[in-house]
């Protein structure tokens, strides 16, 4: 039983670093990491709106990623605020809608722990298939568009020069943070999501010599640091996805001494 709830497990955290990963590329480029925060924090006030509506949660974490990023996009258009700090607003804004939210089911129980912190050994089989169905086309949708994120992130002028359209970009880069968030959602929860498509990334960097092998290395980063994660997991009974998370950062450290070397 455990071997087989190993593998669940270790296959549906794989299938979610297949877009999580490549997407913490854009990510670091665009130096957002908040965007990815932002996204991730209204993933509680979706959950919380499937329950009151009886709806599927990882279609309304993802309307609710869409309505943030709509919101989002609006924002940018004034100059009086930063980015930095329109996101920041939203994500306690969103964060605290999700509680209120939340505070608001009684004939339901929300166990936060499991949104928060995700609880990837309840992964079942159909959870697995989904979340490659999703995942695939997500990543099929990123290839679609890869070079024209890929100019946004390096100069959003340049990119406009070039007529893309950056705004409509944009909002797909969004989508697909979206539609991450409703995938991560069982794997490490709420909190940690951003940690999942930022470190991979971040480790990656030093061994990449191009955009596409630092998103390809980054997939097999996250990919071995869950099965790591989920090792040792299983052997000091801590929990799965914190543990994941830790590992992944361990790994970043070793980039780190290397490449300082």
């Amino acid at each position: 039983m455990i071997d087989d709830l190993l593998v669940r497990s270790a296959l549906a955290g794989f299938g979610v670093a297949l877009i999580a990963a490549p997407l913490g590329c854009f990510i670091i480029w665009q130096r957002m990491s908040y965007y990815g925060s932002t996204i991730a924090h209204s993933g509680l006030l979706g959950v919380a709106l499937g329950l009151i509506f009886a709806i599927n949660t990882s279609a309304a974490i993802l309307a609710v990623g869409l309505v943030l990023s709509f919101f989002l996009l609006l924002l940018q258009r004034q100059k009086l605020l930063p980015v930095d700090s329109l996101l920041g607003i939203l994500a306690h804004a969103f964060l605290a809608a999700g509680l209120i939210a939340a505070g608001t089911l009684q004939d339901q129980r929300l166990d936060l722990m499991a949104y928060l912190f995700g609880d990837i050994l309840a992964i079942t089989s159909q959870d697995i298939l989904w979340i490659y169905i999703a995942a695939i086309i997500s990543l099929c949708l990123l290839i679609w568009h890869w070079d024209q994120i890929l100019m946004l992130s390096i100069h959003e002028e340049l990119a406009q020069a070039e007529g893309i359209r950056t705004e409509q970009t944009r909002f797909i880069f969004m989508l697909l943070i979206s539609m991450t968030v409703a995938l991560a959602m069982k794997i490490v929860g709420i909190l940690l999501i951003t940690a999942m498509m930022i470190i991979p990334a971040a480790t990656a960097r030093p061994f990449a010599s191009s955009p596409e092998q630092m998103a390809v290395l980054s997939v097999l980063f996250s990919g071995l640091s869950i099965i790591a994660g989920l090792a040792i997991s299983f052997q000091f009974d801590s929990p799965a996805g914190p543990t994941i998370v830790m590992t992944m950062t361990s790994g970043f450290l070793l980039s780190l001494y290397k490449y300082s070397r």
